[in-house]
């Protein structure tokens, strides 16, 4: 009898976490991304390292990784997490002020439904950036390279966030508390909390309209400014073929501790693309960047940072998931800020390539 009870324990185990494994192959789901790139810089940089204010494809006549990624996703109806690890120049560049142990983290959630009836969860960790439309992985966006805007705005972010999805699809609305503008760990002497806010509107199948925003101090407490920044822009499917994506950030921070004087920056975007057929296409870029006063971008110049910028790419999908981009894309800046044999320039021109597969 003893031993007949044993086997049917081992058997309902053994059943049970079946059951599990089974259970937990349907809710988990791993994926990659790598993408290489080679860019020449007409300026030809002796160091290859190209401009201070890019953080992607930002080197020069080599062969580089811009990002690699593996993630593991997990989601059922009332707890989602993401982890990813990252590594490439992006990572180099865009994660340089963090912790070594940090340093290769591209994300780290957890998320809880909190309501039976509504769809509404909270989300706690490393996340991707509420702000902007490009995100850090090439492959989703519409040009090659990275805007000045989505460059010089976050790609990530940490804290915590509260979403709610409306019953009909339409509407989408996110309140956030955050370490900081783009930060995992606080600078040293910050004891300020920052926020934000999330909201999208789909009125249909062919338009998105986002509205985003940051409030708080990303300086040590001694030295306090706040920063308040806003992000507007509409995704637009015109036809099959042709979409269009336009967009402007603008954004103001205290010239001094508890100064009424504020410096403003902002940036206009306008991006087009026309899918020829499922493996061609072509897209370009028209962007201004005004920080005069250096908030983001310091030249020490007497204009600051005014750059125009254009782009225009070419697409080829050689498979469902490997693309092959070509991208020429140039600068005119109002002062010299740009430097070629020693000597400083309005302009810069440069043309990247890259190859991306995801699986």
């Amino acid at each position: 009898m003893k031993k007949y009870i044993i086997i049917c324990f081992m058997a309902s185990v053994s059943f049970s976490q079946a059951q599990s494994s089974d259970s937990l192959k349907k809710h988990v789901t791993f994926s990659a991304y790598a993408e290489l790139f080679y860019t020449y810089d007409f300026n030809e940089p002796s160091n290859h390292s190209r401009q201070n204010f890019l953080y992607s494809y930002n080197r020069h006549n080599e062969i580089n990784l811009n990002l690699g990624l593996i993630k593991a996703a997990y989601q059922d109806n009332k707890i989602r997490a993401n982890l990813a690890l990252m590594a490439g120049t992006y990572t180099q560049d865009n994660m340089a002020a963090e912790q070594d142990a940090l340093k290769y983290i591209n994300e780290a959630n957890i998320g809880i439904k909190i309501s039976k009836n509504k769809n509404i969860w909270i989300d706690v960790g490393i996340m991707p950036s509420h702000i902007g439309w490009e995100s850090a992985v090439g492959k989703d966006n519409i040009n090659l390279t990275r805007s000045l805007a989505a460059e010089n705005s976050p790609y990530f972010e940490t804290g915590a966030k509260i979403s709610y999805h409306s019953d009909n699809g339409k509407w989408m609305i996110s309140g956030l508390v955050l370490n900081g503008w783009q930060r995992i760990a606080k600078t040293e002497g910050n004891q300020s909390i920052s926020f934000g806010h999330l909201l999208i509107y789909k009125p249909d199948d062919h338009i998105t309209l986002n509205s985003s925003s940051f409030i708080g101090n990303d300086q040590p407490k001694k030295d306090k400014k706040m920063r308040y920044f806003h992000d507007l822009y509409g995704n637009f499917q015109l036809t099959d073929a042709w979409s269009a994506v336009i967009g402007f950030d603008i954004g103001a921070e205290q010239k001094l501790k508890n100064s009424k004087q504020y410096n403003i920056w902002y940036t206009p975007n306008i991006l087009m693309k026309y899918q020829m057929d499922d493996q061609w296409a072509v897209a370009g870029r028209l962007e201004y960047y005004n920080d005069k006063n250096g908030v983001i971008i310091k030249t020490g110049t007497p204009n600051g940072f005014q750059t125009y910028g254009y782009s225009f790419n070419i697409d080829y999908t050689i498979f469902k998931n490997v693309i092959f981009r070509t991208e020429a894309r140039g600068f005119t800046s109002r002062d010299a800020i740009f430097v070629k044999n020693e000597e400083n320039k309005q302009g810069n021109f440069f043309i990247t390539t890259s190859l991306a597969a995801w699986f």
